[in-house]
């Protein structure tokens, strides 16, 4: 793989042509992340029963909230790393890698340390049956082998995405989830290991994806000037605190969404499982343009280039909107036959058939509150990032608690209103990051820790 370009090089016109050219790598490379999710749901679905696919389901989401809630790793990796890249920084770019390996590692092992404590938590705080717990549990024991893989794997990730080698990212995605994919059918579907096989399937592949990443940037690493600087490690630090703070809050939402299934039953909890991954799979591709505006936002910011910023957001907006829209419609149409090859539980079918229509708005209504969430973190403000998703997690909560007698229909009504909460939220902050790009030199205190 080629090395990454000078920073200094200046940056070709951003057009619909250019970002496309940037954002096929990531569409595949998201694709192929929401892969495993797919192939765990239709494997348990087939061969397991309705509890095997709702234990996927509540394990899954407890560890979004292990691993994502480290995803500043990739996040402010990707948005620091961007900003020096455009002001021409080339031993900061150098430097923003190392870091990143280190703080993933030593936040991985933590993880492990810690997982006895953070597994009896997590299955404590579902609404979920018996068999669900137990299964759950074997999947969580099996994946946490892969956590330092797996937060090292976030800021490799995140710092390629941030000097613009999007190829090199699509490669460590698919040795990730195409293994993934292919580990988790062998281990279920061959050897029937259950939800156990699936969490060493994964935990697997983290570890194989980490070794082509670090091959990928071996070039780039070394003892680069500043690399301990005390306030550059501050400012990295204070980005990631409210990064780590907006995460949780979003997977918090999303946590709730997955325990008000499972409250009504296994049935329920397994078809929000299958629906959710016509989600995942929308929003992980929508993600590229997100990714993109991300990078751009990052340079335009470094180079306080306003105008640079304007166009990024209208044209990655743009195209976002118009991949939603066929998103939404794929969703409709292709939907009813998918969810009836997945899944052989008459009861889970029939409930996901029914609320297919509600899954589908959320590739279209999304997309204004993941683009505007790319804006943000690819300038750094992490404080911005972090109050808007409290406040849209809070209304969610409140919402979702008023609706709670209209059943499975209450749940997917607030979980779409979600995403429009979200958008309002930060869209209220926009014109303030605009006016902060280009501003008169001076000291920056929310540079990285957000506005």
């Amino acid at each position: 793989m080629p090395a990454a370009p000078p920073p200094t090089a200046p940056a070709p016109p951003l057009g619909a042509r250019r970002v496309l050219v940037l954002a096929w790598p990531v569409m595949l490379a998201q694709a192929a992340t929401a892969l495993p999710g797919v192939v765990d749901t239709a494997v348990m679905g087939r061969a397991g029963t309705a509890t095997g696919l709702a234990a996927v389901g509540v394990a899954a989401v407890t560890f979004s909230f292990l691993y994502w809630g480290f995803g500043f790793l990739r996040m402010s990796t990707t948005g620091l790393t961007a900003q020096a890249r455009g002001a021409g920084d080339t031993g900061e770019v150098q430097a923003l890698l190392v870091r990143g390996l280190a703080l993933g590692a030593a936040l991985g092992l933590g993880l492990q340390l810690a997982f006895p404590v953070l597994r009896a938590g997590a299955l404590w705080a579902f609404s979920a049956s018996a068999g669900v717990e137990q299964e759950a549990a074997a999947y969580m024991g099996a994946r946490i082998w892969g956590a330092p893989a797996a937060l090292v794997g976030f800021a490799v990730q995140g710092w390629l995405l941030g000097v613009g080698r999007t190829r090199a990212l699509l490669a460590v995605q698919l040795v990730l989830n195409l293994g993934n994919a292919l580990l988790d059918a062998v281990f279920v579907g061959v050897l029937g290991w259950g939800a156990a096989g699936i969490g060493a399937g994964t935990a697997i592949a983290e570890w194989a994806a980490l070794a082509v990443g670090l091959g990928l940037v071996a070039r780039s690493l070394g003892r680069p000037p500043g690399l301990w600087d005390r306030d550059r490690l501050r400012r990295v630090f204070g980005a990631n605190a409210d990064v780590l703070v907006r995460t949780l809050a979003l997977l918090s939402a999303f946590a709730w969404f997955v325990d008000g299934g499972a409250a009504l039953g296994d049935a329920e909890a397994a078809a929000n499982q299958v629906l959710m991954q016509f989600i995942a799979v929308s929003a992980f591709v929508l993600d590229a343009f997100a990714f993109i505006a991300e990078k751009e936002a990052g340079e335009a910011v470094g180079a306080g280039d306003r105008a640079r910023f304007d166009r990024a957001a209208r044209v990655t907006t743009g195209l976002a909107l118009g991949a939603g829209a066929l998103f939404a419609l794929a969703t409709l149409g292709l939907g009813p036959a998918i969810i009836r090859a997945m899944v052989a539980d008459p009861a889970a079918r029939g409930l996901a058939l029914a609320h297919l229509p509600a899954c589908a708005a959320v590739p279209l209504l999304g997309v204004p509150a993941w683009q505007l969430d790319g804006l943000f973190l690819g300038a750094t403000r992490g404080r911005a990032l972090r109050n808007a998703a409290v406040v849209a997690t809070l209304a969610y909560i409140g919402l979702d608690l008023a609706l709670r007698p209209l059943g499975m229909a209450g749940l997917w009504g607030a979980f779409v209103a979600m995403y429009l909460l979200r958008a309002l939220a930060l869209g209220l902050g926009l014109p303030g990051l605009r006016r902060s790009i280009g501003a008169p030199a001076g000291p920056r205190p929310e540079a990285g820790a957000g506005s």
